[in-house]
C-alpha cells in the first residue's frame, strides 16, 4: 500500500471551490483533512494556514479580520473552530462585500454549527464536504461508487469480485479501520496504543476547548457502551445508571461526542409504512477499528465463528463503508434504519430523493439462508414500486439472487472485491 492514498473527496472539493465562496470540511481529528488540504495548496495555490499552530492562533487572536483578510485566495484555514466567534464574523464579513468564488476553505475537527461556544454558522454562505476516515473503497484503490450501484441491482449482480476475501480478510479490515495513521501499523497492539492515545487527545483538547468535562475518565467507557451496543437503540437511563452520572449529563456527553465526529446517530426511517415503528435512532462509533480497540478485539479471535462481537463490528463497519461512500457519491442518498414494535427491523435504508428505496441487511457469516431475507421481503410488500433492491451483505465471496429485486451480496462488493 502506497504511503498517501488518493482521497475521493479531493476533487469535490475542488468543484465546489469554483462555485461557493466558503467551503467548510468536516471530519474526526487525523481523518487526513490537513493532507487533503495541503493537496489543494499543491494544486490551486492561495494560502495555507493551521490554527492549531500556537503562533498562528496567537495571531488570529490578536487581529482575526487582519488574519482574514491575509494573503491571496483561496485562504485555507485548518482547524477554524481555534479562531472562536470573531474569526468565523471575520469570513462572513468579508464574503457578504464580494460574491466571487472560492476565497475560503476552511477545515474542523467538531461540527462547529452545533458547537455550544460558536454562534456564527457562515448559513447560506458555505457549502459543506465530510472528510471521514479512509473507506474500504479508498484502500483498496477501487473505482467505484457501491452507493450508485445498488440502486442499479442487474448491475451489481453481474460485476465480479476482482479477488476472493476470506473471514481473516474480513476482520483485519474491520478491525484496522480506517484512520490512515492506524492503517499504517502492523501490530494489532500498537494500533491499540494509538487508539488509546487518539480519544485522549480528543477529549483533553477537542471536547474541553467548548465544553466543561468535569468527569473526562468517563468518556472512553461511555464509547465503549455505545460500540457494544451497536444495532439497538441507546436508552439513556442503562447509560445513566452504567456510568452513575446524571440523565441530562449523559445526554451532553453524547452530543459532544457526535460534535467530534466520534460517534453518528442513524435515524429512524421518515415513512407511513406503519404507525407501529420504533422511533428511538441508533448510534454508532464512526470508525470500526476505534470500536474494535475499545472492545479489545483483536482480528484473530474476531474471525472465530461465534464471536459475541462479530455481529456489532461488522455492522459498525458497514454504516462507516456507507457514510463514507455517500459522502462522495454521485447518488444523492440519506442513510437510516427500520425498526417495529413487532420485532421486524432492516439494519440499513438508503433512499434517494425520487423516494426509491434500497433495503440491506447484515450478516457476519459465510453464507446466507432464505429466512435472511424475510424483513426484506416484508418491507418490499408494503413499499411497492418505490423498492428498488434488497441486499444481505454477508462476509462470503458469491453474489446470490434469492428471487426478483434480493440479492446475497459479499461485503467486498462495497469496492469491488478489490484487496485492500
Amino acid at each position: 500500500m502506497s504511503h498517501l492514498l488518493p482521497r475521493k473527496a479531493l476533487s469535490g472539493l475542488d468543484e465546489r471551490l469554483d462555485n461557493f465562496r466558503v467551503v467548510v470540511v468536516g471530519g474526526p481529528r487525523q481523518a487526513g483533512k490537513t493532507t487533503l488540504l495541503r493537496l489543494l495548496h499543491q494544486g490551486r495555490g492561495g494560502t495555507f494556514n493551521t490554527l492549531d499552530d500556537p503562533t498562528t492562533l496567537s495571531t488570529v487572536r490578536a487581529d482575526p479580520t487582519g488574519f482574514a483578510e491575509f494573503g491571496a485566495l483561496p485562504r485555507i484555514i485548518d482547524e477554524v473552530q481555534r479562531g472562536g466567534d470573531d474569526l468565523l464574523l471575520a469570513v462572513k464579513r468579508l464574503v457578504d462585500l464580494d460574491d466571487t468564488a472560492g476565497q475560503f476553505v476552511l477545515s474542523g475537527s467538531t461540527r462547529f454549527l452545533t458547537v455550544p461556544t460558536l454562534s456564527e454558522s457562515l448559513a447560506g454562505r458555505a457549502v459543506f464536504v465530510d472528510l471521514w476516515p479512509l473507506s474500504a473503497a479508498e484502500r483498496a484503490q477501487a473505482d467505484i461508487d457501491a452507493p450508485t450501484l445498488l440502486f442499479d441491482p442487474a448491475s451489481l449482480r453481474a460485476t465480479p469480485l476482482a479477488a476472493s476475501w476470506s473471514r481473516t480478510d474480513y476482520f483485519n479490515l474491520i478491525a484496522t479501520g480506517g484512520y490512515p495513521e492506524a492503517v499504517r501499523f502492523d501490530s494489532d497492539r500498537f494500533r491499540a496504543d494509538w487508539f488509546d492515545g487518539y480519544v485522549s487527545t480528543v477529549v483533553l483538547r477537542d471536547v474541553a476547548a467548548f465544553a466543561d468535562i468535569r468527569r473526562a475518565d468517563l468518556i472512553p467507557r461511555l464509547l465503549r457502551l455505545i460500540a457494544a451496543r451497536t444495532g439497538s437503540g441507546l436508552v439513556l437511563a442503562d447509560l445513566a445508571r452504567s456510568l452513575e452520572l446524571s440523565h441530562n449529563t449523559v445526554r451532553d456527553y453524547l452530543g459532544y461526542l457526535d460534535i467530534v465526529y466520534l460517534t453518528a446517530n442513524l435515524p429512524t426511517w421518515s415513512t407511513n409504512l406503519t404507525a407501529k415503528l420504533v422511533k428511538t435512532p441508533k448510534s454508532y462509533v464512526t470508525d470500526s477499528g476505534l470500536a474494535a480497540a475499545l472492545l479489545g478485539a483483536d482480528p484473530g479471535p474476531l474471525a472465530e465463528p461465534g464471536h459475541p462481537l462479530a455481529g456489532p463490528l461488522t455492522e459498525t463497519f458497514v454504516f462507516a463503508e456507507l457514510t463514507r461512500q455517500l459522502a462522495t457519491s454521485a447518488t444523492r442518498a440519506e442513510l437510516s434504519f427500520l425498526r417495529d414494535r413487532e420485532g421486524r427491523e432492516v439494519d440499513f435504508v438508503l433512499e434517494r430523493r425520487d423516494g426509491t428505496v434500497v433495503g440491506i441487511e447484515v450478516k457476519a457469516s459465510a453464507t446466507v439462508r432464505d429466512d435472511a431475507f424475510k424483513h426484506l421481503r416484508w418491507m418490499k410488500e408494503r413499499v411497492g414500486d418505490r423498492f428498488r433492491a434488497g441486499y444481505v451483505l454477508y462476509l462470503g465471496d458469491q453474489i446470490r439472487p434469492f428471487g426478483l429485486d434480493l440479492t446475497a451480496l459479499p461485503l467486498a462488493s462495497l469496492w469491488g472485491g478489490m484487496p485492500a
